[in-house]
This record gives C-alpha cells, sequence and structure tokens, in this order.
C-alpha cells in the first residue's frame, strides 16, 4: 500500500495512519519511515477486547477514516466491523473457499500438501471479522519443491500485494457494490 501511496497509483486515495497493537510492528516502522502517520492501540493497555476495540473505533473516528485496510492486522475488530460494514478490506493468502477457516500457518500446509495453484483473496471483512463479500482473488502457480518461504514469497509479492491495491482502488472509485454476500465491480459484466 505504501508503494501504491507513493507511486500514485490510486489517484482517490490518501493513506490517513497506521495503526499497530505494539510500537515495534514493522508496519509501523515503515508507514513512519515513508511519512504515514502511525499510532499504537496496545491491547495490553486495556481490561477487556471490548474495551480495545472501541479504542480502535475512536481512533479511527477521530482521524475521520473511511476505509480501513488490514494488512497483517490479527487483532479483534469487535465494533470497528459495524461501524465500518463494507468499509474493510483485508486479504487472505488463499484462494477462498479454500482454507477458509484454516487456524495456523497457511503457507507450511500449502507446502506439506504440494498445493500446486495458490493464491490470495481481496474481500470486505464479515460483522463478526471474519471473511466477507470477495471483492478479487488471483491465483499463482506454485512449483515443486518450492520452501515454506519462497511460497509466502510468491504469495505475498504476486498475488497480495497486487490484489489489495487494486480493490482499494476500485472502492476508492466507487466500483464496488455489495449485494448481500456478492460484490460487484461497475464496468464489468
Amino acid at each position: 500500500m505504501l508503494d501504491a501511496v507513493f507511486f500514485r497509483e490510486i489517484p482517490e486515495f490518501e493513506l490517513a495512519a497506521v495503526i499497530a497493537p505494539q510500537e515495534d510492528s514493522p508496519a509501523l516502522s515503515k508507514a513512519r519511515s515513508a511519512g504515514v502517520a502511525g499510532t499504537v492501540v496496545d491491547p495490553e493497555l486495556f481490561p477487556s477486547t471490548a474495551s480495545y476495540c472501541k479504542a480502535v473505533s475512536n481512533k479511527l473516528k477521530d482521524m475521520d477514516i473511511d476505509l480501513v485496510i488490514l494488512a497483517d492486522y490479527s487483532m479483534p475488530l469487535g465494533e470497528v466491523t459495524k461501524r465500518f460494514r463494507n468499509r474493510i478490506i483485508a486479504v487472505c493468502p488463499c484462494l477462498i473457499p479454500a482454507f477458509e477457516n484454516f487456524k495456523g500457518d497457511m503457507y507450511q500446509v500449502l507446502h506439506d500438501r504440494g498445493i500446486k495453484i495458490a493464491g490470495a483473496t481481496a474481500y470486505f471483512t464479515a460483522e463478526d471479522g471474519g471473511i466477507g463479500p470477495i471483492i478479487l482473488q488471483k491465483a499463482v502457480d506454485l512449483e515443486p519443491g518450492m520452501s515454506r518461504e519462497a511460497i509466502y514469497t510468491k504469495i505475498r509479492e504476486d498475488a497480495e500485494s497486487v490484489i489489495l491495491p487494486e480493490a482499494v482502488k476500485l472502492f476508492c472509485a466507487n466500483k464496488l457494490e455489495c449485494d448481500g454476500n456478492l460484490v460487484r465491480i461497475s464496468g464489468n459484466k
């Protein structure tokens, strides 16, 4: 996303801030280095998950955010999903519905099972924080014998980093319309 901002690939988009749960977050460091505001909302400072989610939601509201992008963010969302319904875009390192509810190291499973085609899915987050309406998917071919690290890099660089900015671009251009659990992209049949 930082590259998309730097190279002005999404004309209607401004990356207002990066919120992370810890000060040592790599995303926070990269954002600050690129001149993007970074904020820490530390879950350890809150007595409950609900109060943490409320703090994140209030921070987003205070910053007048239109779209939330989840990139390597695995903390609970709680009320954020209600406040930003169909305005939270996330990416998953698999082609949904394959491995949809999988918990664990996706890349190791792809390696161990000899998966030939993998990829990523960009989607709107559901109210329960799970996978909601699918925006885009991109497949990548995996070569026999690829290491877990090579699979991770291939999916990250050739799928996730392609479709996440594209989904944000479509959102910013008002080309996404949710119809129940389906996303329609205007201009596409």
